[in-house]
């Protein structure tokens, strides 16, 4: 069916095309929906810019039948102008962004936002001096995995919280974040730390809520601050491959150290922190800047860069890909080709100390030739960075998002799937002093490996369909004989597909339940879905998981029984007086401290949110 819109006489010839293609979907899809709803009073040069930069450089991506997570426009149509131009310059679509003029940033993002926010600033809800000391002693949830081992697994000590408290969860306090969405906290001392797209880090009383301080980075922070031994410092990657370490007790900087000179060079796995040496994963938006013909793909490759936590001075650099990319010919425009590329690194780095060695998860290559070290799980030798083995689970995936345009000029050719390990590999101990990495891939695969036996395969299960966007995409959780992987296996514009959640043998990988997904109520919400994207968080009885339909649900580890349920995507009154609302649970897992369960609540694909629940078995 067709409808008409003005947007059709407003473009240039090579976006006149046939409904069939790619770019005809996506204007006929604007026409009829977007751009209707988009319309404003007043039109002026630069609204009509925007429409054009949307179309020729976004709705590849933003539209239903992409196949990428990428918000619809009557989803980003929710956001404030401000935050579409804060992901494009410094967010998670820097990439993207850095293709286009500051002139077409602000056009776009004129164009897309029904709604113009000035950030507030936040006057109210600061600690009074001196009341909110570092606690001694607090096991706290350092990092993302919670220990070097990356299992997201609390023993009842840290938790604080049994099976038969959790149905009396209720909602102690909530912070909301006057810029953006968020990502997973880091409980330490009494103290939540959580960072925010826009590079600010707050620290917060963990009991009350109230700010500490706040510290702002560079650029966006999209995961974990890991706190020293001590409790004394923080540490922060932030998305132009910053890291910093500042103080937990004033939020001072101490130390400032750029790991990656690459212009698109991101951290988006959490600094794993270990006996005075900080390990950092790299990963980079160079697939996005692959859309553009003219743009040299590609030279970057992941990594694990190891700090010197005192001073920020590198100790060594380990490359996913040992050989540097080279000059392999020119693409159909005539600009240079390069590879090996890719092979990020997207998740916190796992480290095994029986074994001195330090495990990672990779992405796809970007570009030819094909490289043994891509979609694979790496193992580098803790103290040098020395290889020590690779496991490939799926050779030659060349991939980059160019493979999704109807100019596929930076697409390899026979690309494959973008099945990236994006998780952390999980380290567990089996019965006899054996152990297991367990990593969870986007193909829908699990892997068990033998750390002794250089990543021998000891089994693999399907739990999934599997997709660029999961299968398993940020993680699951390990502990007491059993491993838990929420499933993601999203598909745009279809709110009931996957979901779901599966507990599997450590031993034998076996499966020991399946949870059926929960058909969301919130349907004709944009972003909504069933999909259960974020990692799973343990402590003994019971699983959490999220869901981009925004609810938090606790799962009996005996059987798979939902026995509590939270749905997060409603609005808030916050302890800081700032506007709040809940929206998809995506990369932010919960974690559980001190008798109180914390998570973060809305993302930029899904369900926008900018809001920290604390939860308590005394809540409010």
């Amino acid at each position: 069916m067709f409808c008409s819109s003005p947007i059709t006489r407003h473009l240039s010839p090579a976006f006149r095309l046939a409904p069939t293609s790619v770019a005809g979907a996506v204007v006929i899809f604007l026409g009829c929906s977007a751009i209707a709803a988009a319309q404003r009073p007043s039109r002026g040069p630069d609204w009509a810019i925007g429409r054009d930069v949307f179309i020729q450089h976004c709705a590849v991506c933003h539209h239903e039948n992409s196949g990428t997570r990428a918000p619809l426009p009557n989803v980003l149509r929710q956001m404030s102008s401000q935050e579409i131009l804060q992901a494009l310059q410094t967010g998670v679509m820097r990439a993207q962004g850095s293709q286009l003029t500051r002139r077409e940033q602000e056009a776009v993002a004129h164009f897309l936002s029904r709604r113009q926010r000035v950030v507030p600033r936040i006057t109210t809800g600061f600690c009074a001096p001196g009341a909110s000391p570092l606690l001694k002693g607090d096991p706290g949830w350092n990092g993302w995995g919670n220990g070097a081992v990356n299992a997201r697994f609390q023993p009842t000590r840290g938790a604080g919280l049994d099976r038969n408290q959790i149905k009396r969860l209720k909602l102690k306090w909530a912070f909301g974040f006057p810029d953006d969405s968020t990502v997973q906290s880091t409980v330490f001392g009494g103290r939540v730390l959580v960072g925010s797209a826009t590079g600010s880090v707050y620290s917060l009383d963990a009991r009350t809520g109230c700010i500490d301080w706040i510290f702002k980075a560079s650029s966006g922070i999209r995961s974990a601050v890991p706190v020293s031994a001590d409790g004394r410092e923080a540490y922060i990657g932030d998305s132009r491959a910053n890291v910093y370490a500042v103080s937990t007790v004033s939020g001072s900087l101490i130390w400032k150290t750029q790991i990656d000179p690459h212009p698109l060079a991101v951290i988006t796995g959490a600094p794993l922190l270990l006996n005075g040496r900080l390990y950092v994963p790299v990963s980079s938006g160079e697939e996005g800047a692959a859309t553009n013909p003219y743009y040299a793909c590609c030279t970057f490759r992941g990594s694990v860069v190891a700090l010197d936590a005192a001073t920020g001075k590198q100790i060594w650099k380990a490359y996913a890909i040992p050989n540097p990319p080279k000059r392999t010919g020119e693409n159909a425009v005539g600009v240079p080709m390069w590879g090996p590329s890719g092979a990020a690194v997207w998740s916190s780095p796992t480290a095994d100390l029986r074994r001195h060695a330090i495990y990672v998860g990779t992405g796809n290559n970007y570009s030819d030739p094909g490289d043994g070290h891509s979609d694979a799980v790496l193992a580098f030798d803790i103290s040098t960075g020395r290889l020590l083995w690779s496991r490939q689970a799926t050779p030659n995936d060349r991939w980059t998002i160019a493979c999704r345009e109807s100019n596929k000029t930076n697409c390899p050719p026979d690309p494959g799937d973008d099945y990236d390990f994006g998780t952390s590999p999980i380290l567990t101990s089996l019965p006899g002093g054996r152990s297991l990495i367990l990593a969870a891939q986007k193909s829908g695969v699990v892997y068990a490996l033998d750390p002794d036996h250089k990543g021998k395969i000891i089994w693999k299960a399907r739990i999934a369909n599997g997709g660029p966007e999961g299968g398993v995409e940020w993680g699951g959780a390990a502990g007491e004989g059993q491993a838990y992987f929420p499933i993601s296996d999203w598909k745009q514009s279809v709110p009931n597909a996957g979901g779901g959640l599966i507990a599997l043998n450590t031993i034998t990988g076996t499966q020991v339940w399946h949870a059926d997904p929960v058909h969301p109520d919130c349907q004709k919400t944009p972003g909504c879905s069933a999909a259960q994207v974020a990692p799973a968080t343990l402590i003994p009885g019971v699983v959490f998981s999220g869901s981009l339909d925004g609810h938090l649900r606790a799962y009996d580890v005996r059987n798979g029984r939902v026995i509590w349920d939270f749905d997060t995507a409603r609005e808030f009154k916050t302890i800081d007086g700032v506007e709040a609302h809940g929206g998809s649970l995506d990369k932010n897992g919960p974690a559980v401290a001190g008798g109180m369960l914390y998570v973060e609540s809305g993302n930029f694909v899904g369900m926008p949110g900018n809001v920290l629940l604390a939860f308590s078995v005394d809540g409010q």
